[in-house]
């Protein structure tokens, strides 16, 4: 069956690249729609869409973008309006899938194209800074960054078979039937290396109670990965145990999620259990990465990519007043758990990052500070034990209920 994929770029000066893959699409197929995003001259090709109206869908002319010939507004003003028109054209059922290819600036505006189609839609980007930091372009989506080795201008044997070998990407994905499965209420949980098992017993007992469980890696991205799914309403409870990302927010580690994080659950009322997993640390990459004022602290080298921090008690104390002031602002049903033996796998007896102390300061601080109404649970047992898994759970299916 013959899908259309939007095809985003400057048909001006990449007019040829994209010129090859309108064609590498064809060949497969389907239909490529032209979307013009370039505003210094004149197409090398037709578009579907012309320039005019991606910079029209932004409230701005084309000719007015020209005459004042800042290069800034005109970013601003074409990524805003490609995004829309993007948006529009997937609504409307006139496109299946997205694909896009530039430098830094055209990778800033593609991947807004491409981000404003929903998750699970097929979206590639074939960009010159795919080898570094994408999370910039990525952000929340499941945007597929293909590197482009040269630099997205002309096509010639390399060129050709990087954009070749994209536009199979997508043409596979847009051709991929996704096998029909079990549709099951979604519960989202956050995980970390250190509650691995407490959130697999969790997912386990849990699916047996007949919902389907959204574990994400509390990396900073996952959390507002996490956040955004809850947004989108697609969540029906969130068990939220591994809250580690506030202690990179505060500390200054390198997997914060943002200030942000526990908001989107609390404002729309969702039901949720919390817990203060892995707030025994902070994240660095490599042990070089490692703040010289944080040198002297207890050290852990999860990895040689990972190195962790162990928080302090003054550290805790705050930790434990944001968790409260994030949970007390919950306009639905919601439940605290203390693991009073240790916060992950390193905060237990013998293991690296057990401090009593520490721990006492973060739990006194989440009672102190905790609303009157809101439930604190204390059980005597490290947060991967079954007996913890199996409270929160059933304290959870509780409060969905």
């Amino acid at each position: 069956m013959t899908k259309t994929i939007a095809v985003i770029g400057a048909l001006d000066t990449k007019g040829k690249d994209y010129a090859f893959v309108r064609e590498a699409i064809e060949a497969r197929g389907h239909r490529a729609l032209l979307i013009d995003v370039g505003i210094l001259g004149e197409p090398y090709i037709p578009a579907d869409i012309p320039t005019e109206k991606v910079a029209e869908a932004s409230g701005v002319t084309l000719e007015e973008l020209r005459k004042k010939g800042d290069k800034s507004l005109a970013m601003l003003v074409m990524t805003k309006g490609v995004a829309k028109v993007v948006k529009e054209l997937y609504m409307e059922g006139r496109i299946d899938a997205g694909f896009s290819m530039g430098g830094s600036n055209g990778t800033i505006i593609g991947t807004a194209a491409l981000r404003a189609l929903p998750l699970g839609v097929p979206k590639v980007m074939v960009s010159t800074v795919a080898s570094g930091d994408t999370q910039p372009y990525v952000g929340v989506s499941d945007v597929v960054m293909f590197p482009s080795i040269l630099d997205v201008s002309g096509v010639n044997r390399f060129s050709a078979q990087i954009y070749a070998n994209a536009v199979g990407a997508v043409c596979g994905m847009v051709e991929t039937q996704v096998p029909k499965i079990e549709t099951r209420p979604l519960i989202t949980a956050s995980m970390f290396g250190n509650t691995t098992t407490a959130v697999n017993q969790c997912t386990e007992f849990l699916g047996e109670k007949g919902y389907e469980i959204l574990v994400f890696h509390a990396t900073g991205t996952g959390g507002r990965t996490m956040e955004a799914l809850v947004e989108r309403g697609y969540i029906s409870g969130m068990l939220d145990l591994t809250t580690t990302e506030l202690a990179d927010e505060l500390v200054g580690g390198v997997l914060s999620a943002g200030p942000d994080r526990m908001a989107a659950a609390a404002e729309l009322g969702l039901p949720q259990v919390v817990a203060p997993g892995c707030l025994d640390m902070v994240n660095f990459w490599g042990l070089d990465s490692v703040p010289d004022a944080l040198r002297d602290r207890i050290i852990y080298q999860w990895n040689p990519n990972v190195t962790l921090i162990r928080t302090t008690p003054e550290e805790n104390e705050r930790l434990g007043r944001m968790l409260a002031q994030k949970v007390n602002r919950a306009q639905g049903p919601v439940a605290v758990f203390l693991p009073l033996q240790g916060v992950s796998a390193l905060d237990s007896k013998g293991k690296e990052f057990w401090w009593p102390e520490a721990d006492a300061a973060l739990f006194d601080a989440i009672k102190s500070h905790i609303r009157d109404d809101i439930p604190v649970i204390e059980l005597d047992c490290n947060i991967n034990d079954l007996q913890f898994a199996e409270a929160a759970s059933k304290k959870l299916l509780e409060l969905m209920d």
